[in-house]
């Protein structure tokens, strides 16, 4: 039996035969190499990939002592370069330039945190009279919440308690403070140190990628890719702290309104907190809700300051800062948490705070190198997208009849 063919195939009697409209031999056989080609350079990709994501935490948590202060001196520079570069502009030597921009930051932090730290220490001496206050706070809710008050006492039994008295684990805590104290010290210096040899070091970076490649155009790509970077985020570090500063300025106001204790200290640390996604204010509404309860009269009145700033907080999160920031910084919820999680739990309270400047540099980089194709690439389309297979289809395209 004859083989059945399709009426793409017929040709009329006479006439010669045609080839149907698609690619010819040799330029369909390169385009299927490189595809080839392609998905096994992705499938490496992908495996390193996720072979480094799963070993970094390791290797990140054991060298912490370096890595860390590397990372933090890398987001450093590119914070503190834009400022650099205008010393150097108004005719600053190079050197001088950086170790003024240091010495401004370095102020800035002093004058942040003392202005958190001095009143602290004095609402420090009245810690027993706060966990008094909440104390009581604590057996009026028993009074008023039976049910709350048989939950504490089926708690205690079950956790074996004597009784409901809070100890304060003082020594402990000061000998963990002395012996970690040398180490964030080291740390703290090195961070400083590597930033000034970094920003230092910033115009002879640039020549480097800019001259010190054979192809001009991989030169002037490296180097929009490194300007890119640093713009989108010493850009967007600047953009928060002016947020944060309007959110702690609105919150010492409005202890000082509310007759808080301590008003600078708590804009501060609203300011500070607000740097931690999600986390920070979280943190700010329980501490606000706990010295609110230990020094006022009432529960509801306690709770006045911490309502009031979750209050602001949504407004700030949902209103002012993606008005501000706009789509250039908007970035997945889901990748701020996953990074989140993943730097604190390989640095703590520091890698939450450097999560999000970490995943912008890398979503800088990856817009302009491609965002990997995690989707298409299960369904066999290339990882990266590349004119490898475009440029082998075109010639395809031209090697078509007419």
């Amino acid at each position: 039996m004859a083989p059945a063919v399709s009426d793409s195939e017929e040709t009329a009697p006479g006439s010669a035969p045609t080839r149907a409209p698609g690619r010819s031999g040799p330029s369909k056989k390169r385009t299927l190499l490189a595809e080839q080609e392609l998905r096994l350079l992705s499938t490496l990709v992908l495996l390193l990939g996720v072979g480094l994501f799963l070993a970094l935490p390791f290797v990140l948590s054991i060298g912490s002592v370096v890595f860390l202060p590397l990372t933090c001196a890398i987001i450093l520079s590119v914070l503190l370069a834009p400022l650099a570069d205008r010393f150097s502009s108004w005719g600053v030597p190079n050197t001088l330039a950086s170790v003024l921009a240091l010495i401004i930051f370095l102020a800035i932090v002093v004058l942040a945190f003392g202005a958190i730290l001095q009143p602290a220490f004095t609402l420090y001496d009245r810690l027993p009279e706060l966990i008094e206050g909440i104390g009581q706070r604590y057996h009026e809710m028993q009074e008023d919440f039976a049910w709350l008050a048989r939950a504490n006492d089926r708690l205690a039994e079950l956790l074996g308690s004597g009784g409901n008295e809070v100890t304060l684990a003082g020594p402990s805590v000061f000998q963990q403070v002395a012996i970690s104290a040398p180490l964030l010290l080291l740390e703290v210096m090195l961070t400083f140190l590597m930033a000034f040899f970094l920003v230092e070091a910033r115009s002879r970076l640039r020549r480097n990628i800019l001259f010190g490649r054979t192809s001009f155009g991989t030169s002037v790509k490296a180097a929009r890719v490194l300007r890119e970077v640093q713009d989108r985020v010493a850009a967007y570090i600047l953009t928060v702290a002016w947020i944060n500063l309007g959110v702690g300025i609105v919150v010492a106001l409005g202890a000082w309104a509310l007759g808080v204790d301590a008003p600078i200290m708590w804009g501060g640390l609203a300011a500070l907190l607000n740097f931690l996604p999600y986390v920070g204010p979280i943190v700010m509404v329980a501490l606000l809700g706990l010295f609110g309860i230990g020094t006022a009269d009432t529960i509801v009145l306690g709770l006045v300051p911490a309502t009031a700033y979750l209050v602001l907080h949504t407004i700030e999160a949902n209103l002012i800062t993606p008005a501000v920031l706009g789509a250039r910084f908007t970035m997945n919820p889901v990748m701020i948490l996953i990074a989140l999680s993943y730097f604190t739990w390989i640095w703590g309270v520091f890698g939450a705070l450097l999560s999000v400047p970490i995943l912008l540099m890398v979503t800088a980089f990856f817009d302009h190198v491609g965002r990997p194709n995690l989707v298409g690439f299960i369904f066999g389309e290339p990882l990266f997208q590349t004119p490898l297979i475009e440029d082998a289809e075109g010639s395809a395209e031209e090697t078509r009849p007419a």
